[in-house]
């Protein structure tokens, strides 16, 4: 099964040590196709220099997701990219599961409208990935 992971990258890379252990509890389902998204080595500038520039980027993030059978976005972080992939997900009628830490003390920053879209809550990172 591929897996689309999404997790903020340029809105900040606070909880990329979150994001490590959800990729690898996917990995366990099947292939993350953004398993980059996890790496401590990829700052908030995002893939800065790619030879493709942001164009090519978005071109193979959006055929990741065309390959994709389902979608897993980690959406405490506030991210304008991750809303972006959660709509095309939506518009490619995706399976969805999106978590939340309530523990951040942060709101949820989506608008769910569940008629439209399949999404769970988790509350907590630890149901999907124990430490």
């Amino acid at each position: 099964m591929n897996v689309y992971f999404c997790g903020s990258i340029r809105g900040g890379r606070d909880d990329v040590d979150v994001y490590r252990r959800i990729v690898h509890a996917l990995q366990t389902y099947g292939t993350v196709l953004t398993e980059h998204v996890s790496s401590s080595v990829l700052s908030d500038t995002g893939e800065a220099g790619t030879p493709s520039g942001d164009r090519g980027i978005h071109d193979r993030d959006v055929q990741w997701l065309r390959e994709s059978e389902v979608v897993v976005a980690e959406v405490t972080q506030p991210s304008l990219g991750v809303g972006y992939e959660l709509g095309r997900a939506v518009d490619m009628k995706k399976k969805i599961l999106c978590l939340f830490r309530p523990s951040s003390g942060r709101s949820e920053n989506i608008q769910v409208n569940k008629a439209e879209m399949p999404y769970a809550y988790i509350t907590s990172c630890s149901q999907l990935c124990p430490p």
